[in-house]
């Protein structure tokens, strides 16, 4: 049963790597692809069950037993990014298919997405920093291929300031894993979770903490290392900047989330204060960003840098509450945005552009696609009852529990700021004159909303189901807190 824990890594490589033999049968890499998205979700969902009834489960590759071998580690957090990958991903993919330039296809798009898919989850089952360095970097090769290939001149020059800031984190991350090992002679997470509180100079421990959350934050955004996104994300077709914007900031948060409630736990005062100034700063600029801007893509593409804010924030409050409702917020926030981006990508399907002095009266012409988006648009903005919402009064709760009155302000300006925003685009880009021609407003659009419509489902069930999704955020919450669970299932009981 434990092999069922490689699986969510092992198959999109084979088949990844099964889809460069057929690079010039399209047909072919479609049918493959859809299987292969669908056979995953299945897994990770499996997975999920088997891991909620029987606790955390472990894999040790070659029967090199930790800390001395790699390690696979599926617990409950890392289960339900699974999930969200595998949901995103199928999503992404089926919007692709009715999408994706044929310069893009013959161009090993489809090898490069589940390559792209098994560094995500790699970064979410690794037991150990080296080998979350490892998928890191297979993350970004792939995500910088799918930028560049069929692309303009503007995504290439995009696509090498993306490629040298995640560079320079790389050169971090490998001096940090260099430090670490030097002073605890590990890397194993649950080993390094043991060994760092018996360092005497926790000055050292604070500092190489500190050079990890740089690394992280370069590769989530946060303030004020976020510059490099929205660019990055405007570029390339809606299908690839769906799936970007959904996942890939959120393997950098699940990486801080991971290490500072397992490894770096020593210093909370000093650490996660830290952490939940980098938060208010992220979510207050990025907000303004978006605030600035009139068009579709750009408005997306701030908010993801001003969300993740609100999921660092409930590790910066660190009780059972706020982190809960952090969880509870990326998978809100996962399928939200992906879901807002395909919508960006249909608009300009329509269009012709994402500029929203350009765009007007999509309501009249395509009240569903309008509809599905307003309803995607008000639960990012945490409008009730929407996943939104729920998430959000969870950590504005936390907040004030534990009198973190200027962080829960911040938050809720910011809400008022998103919900501003996402209006402007449904005003000007649905609302108001056709600016269109007839032509354009007799584009078919359905096959393109039907992948998107799980989506918007999605974020309606989250938030008529709060309260049992919330019960398992808490749980999931819970379990990290309490390390010694993580650190007996890799370790073994003492």
């Amino acid at each position: 049963m434990n092999s069922l824990v490689l699986l969510p890594v092992l198959l999109p490589f084979l088949m990844g790597t099964i889809l460069i033999f057929f690079v010039k049968k399209h047909k072919v890499q479609r049918v493959i692809s859809g299987l292969t998205a669908i056979a995953l979700l299945a897994i990770t969902i499996a997975l999920a069950i088997v891991v909620y009834q029987d606790g955390i489960m472990t894999m040790e590759m070659g029967n090199w037993q930790p800390p001395f071998g790699i390690v696979l580690v599926a617990d409950m957090f890392a289960t339900m990014m699974l999930i969200l990958s595998s949901i995103v991903g199928i999503t992404c993919l089926f919007f692709a298919f009715r999408t994706i330039a044929t310069e893009r296809e013959k161009y090993y798009f489809y090898p490069f997405y589940f390559f792209l898919l098994t560094g995500v989850n790699g970064s979410f089952l690794t037991g150990d920093l080296f080998n979350l360095f490892v998928f890191f970097e297979v993350m970004l090769i792939s995500s910088f291929i799918l930028i560049v290939i069929g692309g303009t001149n503007y995504q290439l020059r995009e696509s090498f300031k993306y490629v040298a800031i995640n560079i320079f984190a790389s050169i971090f991350f490998v001096v940090g894993v260099a430090y670490i090992y030097a002073v605890t002679g590990t890397l194993n997470f649950a080993h390094l979770a043991e060994r760092v509180g018996e360092v005497e100079q926790q000055g050292i421990i604070n500092t190489i903490a500190i050079l990890f959350l740089v690394v992280f934050a370069m590769k989530g955004a946060l303030f004020p290392l976020y510059f490099w996104l929205p660019r990055s994300y405007y570029g390339p077709p809606a299908a690839i900047a769906a799936l970007f914007g959904g996942l890939l900031t959120k393997v950098g948060i699940y990486a801080i989330i991971r290490v500072f409630t397992l490894i770096f736990t020593h210093d909370p005062t000093f650490t996660h204060n830290i952490i939940l100034a980098l938060a208010g700063l992220t979510m207050f600029f990025g907000v303004l960003g978006a605030v600035s801007q009139f068009d579709f893509k750009r408005i997306l593409s701030y908010h993801i840098i001003s969300q993740v804010g609100y999921m660092v924030m409930g590790l910066g409050i660190y009780t059972p509450l706020a982190i809960a409702g952090a969880i509870y917020y990326i998978a809100h926030h996962i399928i939200v945005k992906a879901a807002l981006f395909l919508f960006a990508g249909a608009a300009e399907k329509i269009t012709g552009t994402t500029n929203l002095k350009k765009m007007g009266g999509l309501l009249g012409t395509h009240p569903w696609l309008a509809w599905l988006f307003f309803i995607s648009a008000i639960s990012l903005a945490g409008i009730p009852p929407l996943s939104g919402f729920f998430s959000k009064f969870a950590l504005m709760v936390a907040g004030f529990e534990e009198q973190r009155y200027i962080i829960v302000a911040v938050a809720l300006i910011v809400g008022l700021l998103t919900l501003f925003s996402m209006m402007k685009i449904f005003i000007y880009a649905f609302w108001g004159e056709q600016k269109h021609s007839e032509e354009q407003a007799k584009i078919k659009i359905t096959d393109v909303l039907l992948p998107i419509a799980p989506l918007v489902a999605l974020t309606i069930i989250l938030g008529f189901a709060a309260e049992p999704i919330f019960s398992y955020s808490l749980e999931i919450a819970e379990e990290l807190l309490d390390p010694s669970v993580y650190i007996n299932s890799v370790l073994g009981e003492e």
